[in-house]
């Protein structure tokens, strides 16, 4: 694919914004992924042009034709990533390279073009940059950044798009759950439905994905659960993820281990972010399967402490009961853990500027 930029990035004022009074009132208590900002980043992609009219501009509807590919076929990825408010009243996004190239791999699987890396960092910077009085101060708060590509040629056909667009939204955010950013949750196991299989579209972040996980949230939720973990499609024995979000298991002996990826799980930022963090602090983590009877076993022996769920959205919650219909079994004492606990709070006082940054994640843009 032609993957020729045509066009730098203009940036267009939207000439209505959301008043500042209206804007402070949204940003007390905003709920999750509900509440949007002013602007938009958009940029087209049509095969033999190459990537052209990027802008940033005022948010606005995308008129859609019935024909529209994405709409037949799903040739649909997207990220997820927040910037954050520092100390000083500046602004920075948390490793954007690290989405940009996730974008690129999720693009390359769905037979997508690749966006060039630095068009990505440049279209989220210019956002957040526009939005500044949007990013939220309160803990436990940030600017959510939505990037999304879908598939816009007019046709039907099953074939890849000719034309595609990109796009940036953004939205102030809490909590990810209700009960609050420590409050540990309970999964449902998932026997009846997988997530991925061997040689599927696992590893990328689009939407077939998520949409094939939610007849097993909905199960969940009968449940009493707030999450879904699934098992490997293939044996129906191995933890691969929750429903958005990688799993993390803490022992005795102060280790951690996380399923290693193989394809079938989505490599999440958060996770490598914790795993490194994890090593820094000296502990072991090993990257190896774990099997549902075997995290039951060491849940009711107390050789599992501790287990948690990480990902851009919920940051790290603690996991306190698991239950299913072969399973029912709490995790240490049914809430969040120390070492879970000493984790997440390192890294959020790193996202927020408020530690020593390393390995040189935060990249700050005002």
């Amino acid at each position: 694919m032609n993957n020729v930029v045509e066009s730098t990035l203009s940036i267009e004022q939207n000439p209505n914004p959301v008043p500042a009074a209206e804007r402070a009132r949204l940003l007390e208590s905003p709920a999750f992924g509900r509440v949007f900002t002013d602007h938009m980043a958009t940029i087209r992609y049509t095969e033999g042009k190459g990537w052209h009219d990027a802008k940033v501009g005022a948010r606005g509807v995308i008129p859609t034709d019935p024909a529209t590919q994405v709409l037949h076929y799903a040739q649909e990825i997207f990220e997820g990533m927040k910037a954050y408010r520092l100390p000083d009243g500046g602004g920075a996004l948390f490793r954007p390279d690290a989405n940009a190239r996730r974008f690129q791999n999720s693009a390359k699987r769905l037979a997508m073009p690749a966006l060039p890396e630095d068009l990505f960092l440049q279209s989220v910077r210019e956002l957040v940059k526009l939005d500044r009085e949007w990013i939220p101060s309160g803990e436990g708060s940030a600017l959510y950044l939505r990037p999304f590509m879908i598939a816009t040629e007019v046709a039907l056909g099953v074939k890849p798009a000719a034309e595609y667009l990109y796009c940036v939204i953004a939205c102030p955010v809490g909590a990810y759950f209700k009960g609050g950013a420590s409050a540990a949750v309970t999964i449902w196991v998932s026997d009846t439905y997988t997530r991925a299989a061997p040689g599927g579209t696992g590893d990328a972040k689009c939407g077939g994905n998520y949409a094939a996980s939610l007849l097993a949230q909905a199960e969940a939720t009968r449940e009493g659960c707030d999450q879904v973990v699934f098992l490997d499609a293939v044996e129906r024995r191995w933890i691969e993820e929750l429903g958005g979000m990688n799993v993390f298991f803490v022992f005795e002996d102060g280790s951690l281990q996380t399923p290693p990826l193989t394809g079938t799980i989505l490599p999440g930022i958060t996770r490598d972010s914790l795993i490194t963090l994890a090593r820094d602090m000296g502990l072991t983590v090993r990257e190896e399967p774990y099997s549902i009877d075997q995290w039951q076993a060491d849940a009711q022996s107390g050789r599992l402490r501790e287990a948690f769920a990480c990902g851009t959205a919920a940051v790290v919650t603690p996991i306190g009961k698991v239950k299913g219909h072969k399973h029912n079994f709490t995790i240490g004492d049914g809430g969040a853990g120390v070492l879970t606990t000493k984790l997440k709070a390192a890294l959020v006082e790193l996202q927020n500027g408020r530690a020593p940054d390393p390995h040189s994640w935060l990249d700050r843009v005002f």
